[in-house]
């Protein structure tokens, strides 16, 4: 009584108050709501997209065929273009007894030469395997270094007349770093065990014997790619001593040399070369799991660089 005596209008602030709390509880059951609902959605669309992307890798033609391999960016251990998807992709086409033929379509400046040997030495086992059946490349736009290293196991090279192709060499990059401390006043404390394990060091003077350790290994390597490289144009090529400089040239000087055969492309090597028009991809893809995770973890990332960095987000 009391209550109400000093303030009369408490039954209509209490009443309000019941109803504002009544109203926000409804409210958040509705986006609850909405929100599993878009939820089991979203769900569902994943599942149908899952289906239908499985389907489409699961589905292989009744008919002879040209089987196609893409062989598209950089050749990489976790990339799009690995050696584990590309020797995936071969040995399903080779191994299909409806494969009249197959062309790999390369357009690449190049990658990894353990990865590029990787898939070499399998394009061979699998010739051999299956003789009857002939490996063509068609370059489109890029066929350099690790990626011509995977060419030269064709039977032939076919490009376009501006094609690049090449750079049969090999590479091992890097920054030094020391000057630039001197100016900043930066000390490098670099502790090893083993005195060379600190071996090309950016940041450290670079040594003379560690140097010549490094050209020694990409020596190596740079053989090894001259080796594949003639035993797999064999009399075609035209050596010079600009051949294996890691220079690069267009498809019409590349078949000047010997480093291709002719021009063509996958529909007219298909229909005029294997003789057979109906083409097959056989390019392990990403199936819509694989790419709703990296999506998500990009998202993921972004927000973290936002609330750490204050909303800057650098791609």
């Amino acid at each position: 009584m009391e209550n109400s005596e000093k303030n009369p209008q408490w039954e209509r602030q209490l009443l309000e108050k019941i109803a504002l709390a009544s109203i926000s509880e409804q409210k958040t059951k509705r986006r609850w709501g909405n929100f599993f609902k878009l939820a089991v959605l979203a769900y569902l669309v994943a599942v149908l997209l899952f289906v239908v992307d499985w389907e489409a890798s699961e589905k292989i033609s009744d008919k002879t065929h040209t089987a196609l391999i893409n062989v598209q960016g950089a050749i990489e251990t976790n990339g799009e273009t690995s050696a584990e998807k590309i020797t995936a992709a071969l040995q399903s086409a080779f191994e299909d007894k409806r494969t009249v033929g197959v062309v790999m379509r390369i357009n690449s400046p190049g990658g990894s030469p353990v990865q590029s040997g990787i898939v070499y030495d399998e394009i061979v086992r699998l010739r051999a395997k299956y003789p009857k059946t002939p490996l063509y490349v068609v370059v489109e736009d890029v066929c350099a270094s690790g990626g011509y290293y995977i060419a030269s196991a064709a039977d032939k090279i076919f490009v376009d007349k501006a094609s690049i192709v090449g750079s049969i060499g090999v590479l091992m990059d890097g920054f030094g770093f020391t000057s630039t401390m001197e100016k900043l006043g930066v000390e490098r404390r670099l502790l090893t065990a083993g005195e060379n394990k600190g071996f090309l060091d950016p940041f450290s003077p670079q040594d003379v014997k560690q140097k010549a350790h490094a050209q020694t290994l990409l020596a190596e390597i740079h053989r090894q790619f001259i080796d594949v490289v003639r035993k797999g144009r064999g009399k075609r090529l035209k050596e010079t001593p600009e051949t294996f400089s890691g220079l690069m040239w267009t498809g019409s000087q590349s078949i000047e040399q010997g480093l291709a055969d002719a021009y063509g492309t996958v529909d007219s090597v298909a229909r005029d070369v294997i003789k057979q028009p109906n083409i097959l991809d056989y390019s392990v893809k990403e199936n819509i799991a694989e790419r709703f995770a990296k999506r998500l973890g990009a998202e993921v990332g972004e927000r973290l660089a936002f609330r750490l960095f204050g909303g800057a987000v650098i791609r």
